[in-house]
């Protein structure tokens, strides 16, 4: 007999009550979701976790009395685990206070429809965008991956790596916070990175890694050449793809269907970058909701290339580095804190340079080393 399974129990906390009803409409319609409560401030929202006991809370960033990232301050010290999707606008506002949400530790976010002019687009939309997070956070997809932590690169080419690719998706700002400013500045190869997000939201991300990280980060913009040293964003409801001409390599956006519902997406890098190095390419898959990357990480390996994954315990949703393992395509499966360790390993090896140092330095250790090495 097939084990019944009880339904997400979501709190809901927005100072508009239009907004409290759009979302629990949109919510009910899944069977497998129960709205059971609703607050107007972070104040009222709080008292009522205790009473209510959610599986998963949606935070408004803007009321009164208590705002949004003060609510989540406060919760994360009592429920640390508890998921959170805040619930942010489009706008250059709500993009700082979303980043600032996630860096206070909101699970994902989802961004309100604008200027709809229908109540059931506006249900849809925010249908369409909410409730897979909501699963994903809350039922997390079993794997069962045979990918060692580390697999050794027997019988596949050698050649030097000449770029690394990153894809992430939920949990990806804070993963990227972590991981750009741990590459030394010495890194030698560029670095090309998407992360799903819209408009505004990823230049924003681009200037505060940029101003974290030893290597230059920026949104990506066609026609820019790749050089050492940079890290490029994939601009919002753009793919972000790379081509050579001449004796260069640049940087080309399009606004072609998206994937996976997604643009950008992590698959048309990943398949340019496997077109344009071969074996030279070296990726990561980090945390993310869905399959994003699956396709672009078997044009990697079959190029001859190398991909890395991250660890479920690290992942906020082990789905995109869980379907990468799955599939057989992990040369790696690393905690987060160890990956820029094991990129630097892995550069070192394929350029022949002296051994690397050990996993797990310290971003100055390994940017000191690096130099040294070279």
């Amino acid at each position: 007999m097939e084990k019944l399974v009880p339904p997400i129990r979501i709190l809901i906390i927005d100072d508009s009550s239009v907004i409290r009803k759009v979302l629990s409409e949109a919510l009910a319609a899944d069977p497998g979701i129960q709205v059971v409560g609703t607050a107007a401030n972070g104040q009222i929202g709080l008292d009522k976790i205790s009473q209510v006991n959610p599986d998963l809370v949606t935070l408004d960033v803007e009321m009164p009395v208590m705002d949004g990232l003060e609510t989540l301050r406060k919760l994360r010290r009592s429920h640390p685990a508890l998921p959170v999707i805040m619930f942010s606008t489009l706008t250059e506002r709500g993009a700082v206070t979303t980043l600032d949400a996630l860096s206070l530790g909101a699970s994902d976010y989802v961004t309100k429809p604008s200027n709809t002019g229908s109540l059931d687009l506006t249900l849809r939309q925010i249908r369409d965008q909410l409730i897979p997070k909501v699963k994903a956070l809350c039922r997390p997809q079993e794997f069962h991956a045979s990918a060692p932590r580390v697999r050794a690169q027997a019988g596949r080419a050698s050649a030097p790596v000449e770029i690394l690719a990153i894809g992430t998706s939920t949990g990806g700002p804070n993963a990227l916070a972590e991981l750009i400013p741990a590459i030394p500045r010495e890194f030698p190869v560029p670095v090309v990175v998407v992360q799903h997000m819209p408009p505004v939201f990823t230049r924003l991300l681009a200037a505060r890694l940029n101003e974290r990280s030893p290597l230059t980060v920026r949104e990506g913009q066609a026609g820019e050449t790749l050089k050492p040293g940079d890290v490029w964003i994939a601009p919002g409801d753009f793919h972000m793809t790379i081509e050579r001409r001449g004796t260069s390599v640049q940087l080309s956006t399009n606004q072609d269907a998206p994937e996976h519902s997604c643009r950008p997406a992590v698959d048309p890098l990943f398949r340019s970058v496997a077109k344009v190095y071969g074996p030279g390419v070296l990726s990561v898959v980090l945390t993310g909701m869905g399959s994003d990357g699956v396709n672009g990480a078997q044009h990697i390996r079959e190029n001859g290339g190398q991909v890395l994954v991250q660890d479920e315990p690290t992942s906020v949703v082990w789905g995109m580095p869980g379907q990468v393992a799955e599939a057989g395509l992990a040369d790696a499966i690393c905690p987060l804190n160890l990956i820029a360790g094991e990129l630097v390993r892995r550069v070192a090896v394929r350029k022949g340079l002296p051994p690397a140092p050990a996993l797990g330095l310290s971003p100055r250790t390994q940017s000191e080393e690096f130099g040294r090495r070279r």
